[in-house]
């Protein structure tokens, strides 16, 4: 198997409004949409973002149709820090403020307006680095 391109696909009730808030707030673009999808690209990121409208009659398995909860999407970052005071100036909906776990991870969570939530991550490697 070669996996030429990967993308995660999350069911959300407004797709364009999803799809704004990645543009504005994480630096995607749209690379493709149409009537109750929006697939969203940045080179960086390693996959794209596909939002599909919740109750989509072409989206299979039927019994999977629900709108994207329980997961995080997650993006590692170089600078945590100079990122969180970028998106807390931006007024993005800050749900896990900045905190650094004991094996090195720092972190943050946010909600796009469908409650999809975001992580953005920095590996830290020294004590110096985990201010």
């Amino acid at each position: 198997m070669n996996i030429t391109a990967s993308a995660i696909s999350l069911n959300v009730p407004d797709v364009e409004a999803s799809a704004r808030w990645a543009e504005q707030h994480l630096g995607f673009t749209v690379a493709m949409a149409a009537e109750g999808f929006s697939s969203l690209t940045r080179p960086d990121a390693g996959i794209n973002l596909i939002y599909l409208r919740t109750g989509l009659p072409t989206f299979k398995p039927q019994a999977q149709a629900a709108s994207a909860s329980g997961l995080l999407v997650v993006f590692t970052v170089d600078d945590i820090d100079d990122e969180y005071l970028r998106l807390q100036d931006e007024g993005v909906d800050i749900v896990t403020p900045i905190e650094t776990e004991p094996w090195g991870e720092r972190y943050f969570q946010m909600s796009d307006p469908n409650g999809v939530i975001y992580q953005l991550v920095q590996w830290m490697t020294t004590q110096h680095d985990q201010g």
